[in-house]
C-alpha cells in the first residue's frame, strides 16, 4: 500500500515537472542543462577543495615544527610522493635551495599562482552560468509572450476569453524567467564561496612556504655575512700593509739602496 502510494506520488511529481518544462518553452531545456552542470561542478569542487586534500595537516605541521637552520630532509620525504598543492609548492622551494633566497621566493610565488589556477578549475563555468541563466530565462519569457500574442491575433474569441488566455500565456512564459533566476542565485553563491576559499588557501600556502624558505636560509645568511666580512678584511689588508711600508723611512732607504745596487 505504501509502495503504491509512493509510486503514485512520484508519477504525479514527474507529470508536474514535465508540464512545467513543456509550458516554459524551448529555452527550458538549455536551462535544465545549465542547472545539471552547475550542481555537478559545485559537488566536484566541494570534494576537491577540502582543506585536508589541498593542505595536508602533516606537511603543514612539519613546516611549522622546523626550527631555523634545521635540515629539511624529513619534509622532503613527506612531499616527495604527495599530490597536494602544498606539497608541489614545497617541492619547488626545496629544489631551489641552492640558489639565492630572492630567486627562490620568486619561483615559489610563480608556482603558487599556477596552483591557484589549478584550484580554480571549473569555476569559470559557474561564472558563465551565473551570467547566461537569467538571460536564457528572459529570452524564454519573451519568446513565450510572442507566441501568446501571435495566437491571440489569430483567435476570434470574446474579450473575456482573450484576457484569460493572455493571463495564462504570460504565466506560462514567465516559467523560464523563474527557472533561470533559480539557477543563477545558487550558482552565484557557490562561485563566490569557492573563489574566496581558493584565494584564502593560496595565501596560506604561500605564507607557509616563504616561512620554510626563511628557516632554510637562516644559517646560510649568517655564514654568508661572516664570509663577506672576512673577504673585506683580506682585501683591505694588503693596501694597509703597503701604506705602512711606504711610511717607514728605514724601509724606504733599504729599498732605495737595493735598487741602486
Amino acid at each position: 500500500m505504501i509502495i503504491a502510494w509512493i509510486i503514485a506520488e512520484t508519477a504525479g511529481i514527474v507529470d508536474v515537472v514535465f508540464g512545467f518544462f513543456s509550458r516554459g518553452g524551448l529555452f527550458m531545456w538549455p536551462l535544465l542543462i545549465c542547472s545539471i552542470v552547475s550542481v555537478t561542478i559545485m559537488i566536484l569542487r566541494g570534494f576537491a577543495l577540502r582543506r585536508k586534500i589541498v593542505m595536508p595537516l602533516v606537511i603543514e605541521s612539519e613546516i611549522e615544527r622546523m626550527t631555523p637552520g634545521e635540515s629539511p630532509e624529513r619534509l622532503s620525504r613527506l612531499v616527495y610522493h604527495d599530490p597536494s598543492s602544498l606539497a608541489r609548492i614545497t617541492r619547488v622551494a626545496l629544489q631551489h635551495l641552492r640558489g639565492p633566497r630572492s630567486e627562490n621566493v620568486e619561483v615559489v610565488q610563480t608556482r603558487a599562482r599556477h596552483e591557484m589556477v589549478r584550484l580554480e578549475r571549473g569555476l569559470i563555468i559557474l561564472e558563465i552560468i551565473v551570467g547566461i541563466a537569467p538571460l536564457l530565462g528572459l529570452i524564454g519569457a519573451v519568446s513565450g509572450l510572442v507566441h501568446v500574442f501571435s495566437h491571440l491575433g489569430l483567435s476570434s474569441g470574446g474579450g473575456g476569453s482573450d484576457t484569460r488566455q493572455i493571463a495564462l500565456g504570460i504565466a506560462e512564459a514567465l516559467n523560464a524567467t523563474v527557472f533561470g533566476l533559480s539557477i543563477a542565485v545558487p550558482t552565484l553563491v557557490g562561485f563566490t564561496y569557492f573563489s574566496r576559499k581558493v584565494e584564502v588557501m593560496s595565501v596560506e600556502m604561500e605564507t607557509l612556504v616563504v616561512e620554510l624558505i626563511n628557516k632554510c636560509y637562516y644559517g646560510r645568511a649568517r655564514d654568508g655575512n661572516a664570509r663577506s666580512r672576512v673577504d673585506q678584511q683580506m682585501l683591505l689588508r694588503p693596501r694597509y700593509a703597503r701604506t705602512q711600508d711606504s711610511a717607514d723611512p728605514d724601509l724606504r732607504r733599504v729599498k732605495r739602496a737595493t735598487h741602486f745596487a
